[in-house]
């Protein structure tokens, strides 16, 4: 018959305390693992719900990739990708049939030396027969660069047509202007030399028909010497002589003009032992034309100054005139060629002029006030050598 082993209180007290603490350790353990479960369940319907987004965002990506790389394969025009070493990584099928075969791993620089030959235009070159528009441009920041290749042989031929047709359109407008210009003194003179076939005309009136006649056979020879000078344009003579000899000649002719028409006429030359070189009579001949055409513009009364001045590293001649002044839409033609607004012009004076004193280097310039007057000015360089003289 066992016995039963009465433990004393204290052990049994000590006893009952650990199975509390060992419960209430349990306890919480339990707690902490539902809680630490639930967080687990809640983290894996987050993280599914972040590799659903992962997943629609791949796919949306490679959707996108696939669109682009069609876009690439369709494009007309050529894209090269360039890496850091200016290495050819990428080339869409365009590029690849303008060279005529895949170029992906040479060397851009070497590519480019040895198939394009460059042009007049910037950023196009000759490929064979085509002609590409090369439009550079950077890629990212480790130094690689993408270029964009267009072919515009097609563009360039029919820039090159319309600027043919441009031309035959000048030619049409010149020659109908230079028929109009030269028909209204030849019916002139035909009118009087028909006259003098007269048997009973008077030797007054047949002296008087032969004068008119030979003014109009005149004017047509002066207009044709126009024509030609214009068409062949002026060359640098080797002529020198100061500037108020120049001024001279120019005022010498046009003087009994202006005497004629009771217009006033003044020289002012502040640049009298400037030495001009090139040719004397077309300076002098220019120097006319714009002479004439400001006494054209004035009455009876006005007054014309022809001058001249050094300023810096050039020679300044004006002719100015106080007479009806320029409409500013008819300043941006008054140099065109056969462009006059007289019935008696030729439309060439001021064209030649232009032509002459850019041919010796320099350039004319007009200013006018309508109701004031005009001025136009002449600017030439002056030579080192002559400068030092002077």
């Amino acid at each position: 018959m066992s016995e039963v082993v009465q433990m004393p209180g204290h052990e049994a007290q000590e006893l009952q305390r650990a199975f509390d603490v060992f419960n209430q350790v349990s306890q919480a353990l339990t707690q902490a693992y539902q809680g630490l479960q639930g967080r687990v369940e809640s983290l894996t319907a987050e993280l599914a719900v972040a590799n659903g987004e992962l997943r629609r965002q791949y796919e949306a990506k490679e959707a996108l990739s696939e669109r682009l790389s069609l876009l690439l394969n369709a494009l007309p025009a050529g894209v090269v990708v360039l890496d850091n070493a200016a290495r050819v990584s990428e080339a869409n099928p365009a590029a690849c049939q303008m060279f005529g075969s895949s170029i992906v791993g040479d060397l851009w620089p070497r590519v480019q030396e040895a198939r394009l030959v460059a042009t007049e235009a910037p950023g196009e070159w000759h490929l064979d027969e085509r002609r590409l528009a090369v439009v550079e441009s950077p890629l990212d920041s480790a130094g690689g660069r993408i270029l964009l290749m267009h072919d515009v042989t097609a563009a360039h031929g029919l820039k090159a047509e319309l600027a043919r047709h441009q031309r035959l359109v000048a030619m049409g407008e010149m020659a109908a202007s230079l028929a109009h210009q030269l028909r209204t003194p030849l019916a002139t003179a035909l009118l009087y030399s028909a006259n003098l076939g007269q048997a009973d005309l008077a030797d007054a009136a047949r002296i008087r028909f032969a004068s008119k006649t030979t003014a109009q056979l005149q004017r047509l020879e002066r207009l044709i010497q126009e024509v030609l000078l214009f068409a062949r344009g002026e060359s640098i003579g080797c002529d020198t002589l100061l500037t108020g000899e120049l001024l001279g000649d120019a005022a010498q002719t046009v003087q009994p003009l202006f005497l004629e028409k009771k217009v006033a006429f003044r020289v002012i030359c502040g640049a009298s032992e400037v030495i001009v070189t090139g040719s004397r009579k077309a300076l002098a001949g220019a120097l006319v034309n714009l002479l004439e055409n400001a006494l054209q513009a004035c009455t009876a009364g006005g007054q014309v100054t022809l001058w001249a001045s050094e300023s810096g590293r050039q020679l300044r001649i004006g002719v100015r005139d106080t007479g009806a002044g320029i409409a500013p839409e008819v300043q941006l033609r008054v140099f065109d060629p056969f462009f006059t607004t007289r019935a008696q012009g030729t439309g060439l004076g001021l064209a030649i002029a232009l032509g002459v004193v850019r041919a010796h280097g320099g350039s004319i310039s007009v200013s006018s006030v309508p109701g004031e007057g005009s001025e136009f000015v002449i600017l030439l360089p002056i030579e080192e050598a002559a400068a030092e003289t002077h």
